[in-house]
Order: structure tokens, then sequence, then C-alpha cells
């Protein structure tokens, strides 16, 4: 009996301020009675949403941002053991005889003010270097790719905890009560790495915080559409019978995953308005289709999502997640990666262009970037024509751009060989995850400062589960304050 009031007592609280506040913001009213800013914010945020496109694969950063003419003149000759140092390696490359030093294949050249050095592999990217924040030190202890992605999606290497956006919608819930807070946009196109759907999940969050994957059919959501034969006023009856059911169902069994279902059903409710509307690329302009390129007019493609992100981004949705796999190059990188970069680079470059002219880059946070690096070295045959890169978690690059953080500059630098990273005095950074290293960024530190330039201190925002509090960062994360504008 004493348990059964108890459960009783603290469903009721949850209907009280924090309830309250939650209850407001759900409905749209983002004011500062909102969960996220009466409980987790101690400063002003800089951004209101994010916009993570994530590169799934592990981009090479020695062929696109992290220019080393060291390694072609190199070219060939092993790599060092004093700059390996013992350092792990993959299955894949760990029995080669010989690590041969891979120079890239690609021109590098210095653009705009800030004299980035970007890949001639980027030319869209290079137009808006400006605007940029490059991250040329950011470290992972994970060198696979599954345990790597989830670490950047989830702050955990282990599956099952809430992902980035579920933590950020959780805190800050949405300022659109016709849209879901948190959308999962994933290219078409064929792929031998799977995404899987928990990257996006809740894990022990309330799953109304889980991201909304849209597809690029006929119906972006499924199951959305009414079947034939049952109209709206229909579907709004089945609904209110059925919520009066389940709340009947709640209060026998006081589980408020009943709460939510009954409120996903109205949001699914309301999607059938909102979604075909938002998902709708016919009223855009010729011109912004020209900006975003050609792609732009094929659903699915990775600059169609980029499209659909600013028009998501306009109607207040908190938290949009792309991902374009296929940056796994082992071998034939020359070839493979150009691919890539023609499908991603102008849409990129187009999305934060876009976003700046129409006045929302100021307050959305672009981030850009993949679970590792790559290798300095040649996984397998190095020749003339071709060579691969295996994982390399222990450096590599990401980019920001809007949002709260410092455009025009980059963070951290690699040594000459592009494999660990240094500080201003050039001498190697053993960096850890336990304590702040300046000029290292873990991923950690990554996400801290994300959701500092959101509002929320990483440290409060938290969430109890089998008698442990958990948060994104875990016990770590440290704010990159010198990412900030």
């Amino acid at each position: 009996m004493f348990d059964i009031t108890r459960r009783h007592f603290l469903s009721k609280l949850s209907t009280g301020i924090g309830g309250a506040a939650l209850a407001s913001l759900l409905r749209g009213n983002a004011t500062a009675s909102s969960l996220g800013e009466l409980l987790l914010a101690n400063h002003a945020p800089k951004a209101k949403r994010i916009i993570y496109l994530f590169m799934s694969g592990g981009p090479s950063q020695h062929d696109l941002f992290d220019y080393k003419p060291l390694l072609n003149e190199l070219n060939g000759q092993a790599l060092p053991e004093d700059i390996r140092g013992g350092q792990r390696l993959t299955g894949m490359s760990g029995n080669q005889a010989v690590l041969p030093l891979a120079g890239s294949q690609f021109q590098f050249a210095q653009h705009g003010q800030s004299g980035a050095w970007v890949s001639e592999l980027l030319p869209h990217t290079a137009k808006i270097v400006d605007d940029l924040c490059f991250v040329k030190s950011l470290w992972t202890e994970a060198i696979n790719h599954d345990p790597a992605m989830t670490f950047f999606q989830t702050g955990s290497q282990i599956a099952g905890r809430p992902s980035l956006g579920s933590w950020v919608t959780y805190g800050l819930g949405s300022t659109n009560e016709n849209l879901p807070g948190f959308v999962v946009l994933v290219t078409k196109k064929p792929t031998d790495q799977p995404l899987y759907a928990r990257l996006w999940g809740t894990g022990f969050l309330d799953s109304r915080f889980q991201g909304v994957r849209f597809s690029s059919g006929k119906d972006a959501v499924f199951y959305l559409t009414d079947p034939d034969g049952v109209c709206r006023s229909g579907r709004r009856a089945l609904l209110d019978k059925l919520s009066a059911l389940n709340r009947i169902e709640f209060e026998n069994e006081l589980d408020p995953e009943i709460e939510t279902r009954i409120s996903q059903y109205e949001m699914a409710f309301r999607m059938q308005t909102s979604v075909p509307e938002v998902t709708d690329l016919t009223g855009e302009t010729d011109e912004t289709f020209d900006l975003y390129g050609p792609d732009s007019r094929k659903p699915g493609s990775f600059a169609a999502n980029c499209l659909l992100a600013r028009r998501l981004a306009e109607r207040g949705v908190r938290f949009i997640q792309l991902y374009h796999p296929g940056w796994d190059q082992h071998g034939k990188l020359p070839v493979n990666l150009r691919q890539q970069c023609v499908e991603t680079d102008q849409g990129c470059a187009a999305l934060v262009t876009d976003l700046k002219r129409r006045g929302l880059l100021e307050d959305t946070l672009v981030v850009w970037g993949g679970e590792f690096g790559r290798t300095a070295y040649s996984q397998g045959k190095l020749t003339k024509t071709d060579y691969g890169r295996d994982h390399h978690p222990r450096c590599f690059t990401a980019w920001m751009a809007g949002g709260g953080v410092k455009p025009g500059t980059a963070y951290g630098a690699t040594d000459d060989y592009g494999y660990n990273i240094v500080g201003p005095d050039g001498q190697k950074i053993e960096p850890s995850k336990d304590h702040y290293t300046p000029g290292a960024v873990h991923v950690h530190d990554f996400h801290a400062t994300l959701l500092h330039l959101m509002g929320i201190d990483h440290t409060r925002l938290t969430h109890t589960f089998q008698g442990r509090r958990f948060r994104l960062t875990d016990v770590h994360g440290h704010i990159v304050k010198d990412l900030l504008a």
C-alpha cells in the first residue's frame, strides 16, 4: 500500500513546477518557464538549435583539412616508431610489416582572410572558411566504427545511453508543437555500414525525446498518412477515445510511458499536417536549388537533406541530425573520397550560406565531423595512384559554424605527420579525459562545449536511472572556451 501511495505521489509531483514548465515548453512556449532554463542554464544560450552533419565512417583529415606536406616528402617511407609511440592499431593494419607514409594526392591551398588550408576536393567549403571554426585536435579512445559512432552520438562506447539529440530535447524541449524536437535525416545511398536507430534513441529517457527519422519516400514518416476511408474527424474521434482509455490505464498503472504514448499520438495527429508542409520543397526558388546544387532536387540526397534541415530549423526544430555514410576508405581512397566530397561539399557550404543570409546562423550551431580520423600511413599496398587509410582516433578534424563559436579560426594542432596532437611549442601532448588538456579536445569536451552553447550546464543535465545519476558527459568533460566567440 505504501508503494502504491508513493508512486502516486511521485507521479503527481511530476505535474508540479518542473512538469508545468515542461508542459508549457511542449506546447511550444519556449519562455523562461522552460525546464531547461529553470534547472540547467547559468548563462545565456548562444544557439537555439543544432544541425549536426555526421560523416559516418571517418573522413580523412589528411586529405581534407589537415595539410601535411611532410607526408608527401616522405611518401612510401615507414612511419617512425617514435611517432607511433606504441599506440594501438586496428587488426586491419596492425600486422603489416611496414606502415608506409602516404602523402595526399590532392592539392591544398589557403582560403579566406583566415588562411585556412582546404583540399581541392572541397571547393565550396573553401569559400566559407571565414565562417567556420575548425577543431583539429579532436580525439577519442574508440578505434572501431560502432563504438566510436556510439560514443559521439551518446557519450558512451556502450550502446543503450540517450543520444545527444535526446539529451538536448530532454533539457530544452521543442519550440514547435507540431513537429518533433529531434529529427533525423539519412542520405539515401548504398552503404556497407548500417546506421542503427539506437544512435538517435532515448536510452533510459522518456521515449518522447527520441529522434524521428524522416524518409525520402512519399510518406516522410511511416504510417503517418491515414488509410483510405478514414477522414480527419474520424481520426480525431478515435484518438479521443483512445486517450480516454489510456488515461484509465495510467490511473491503474502509474506508468509515465502511458502518458508519453498519449502525447505521441497527439503529436502524430498534428504531424499529419505539419510534416507534408515542411518536406514539400516545391516552393523553394530556383536560386535556392542552384545554391544547394543539382542533387538538391533529388529526394533523399545529402543536398536535399541540407535544404530540408534549413526548413526544419526555420520552424523551430531543436536538433536536426544528418547522417552521410561511406567515409570508410581503407582502400581506393583517391576515387572514393572524391565521390564523398562531390556528394556533400556543396550542400554543407550552401546550408551555412543559406542560414547566414536568412539571419539564422547566429543562433544555429552547425557541426561537421565523423567518429574518428584516418592514419598518416597507408593500409595495404601504397602505389602511385592508390592508397587507403586505417582508423585513427588519436587526432582528427571537425568544424563548427554559427551558434556562438569563433568564425575564421582553427583550434589545436597535430605534428608534422598528422599522427599526434601537439601544443603551441610543437611538443607532443598526452591528453587525458580525466583532466582538461589545453589544445586537445576529447569527445566529452566536445559535447560539454556544444551543450554550453545551447545554454546548458553539462554537469547539471542529468537523469537518474537504476540508482545512478547519468549525464551525456559521464563524469568528464570540460568546456573549450577558446572555441567560443
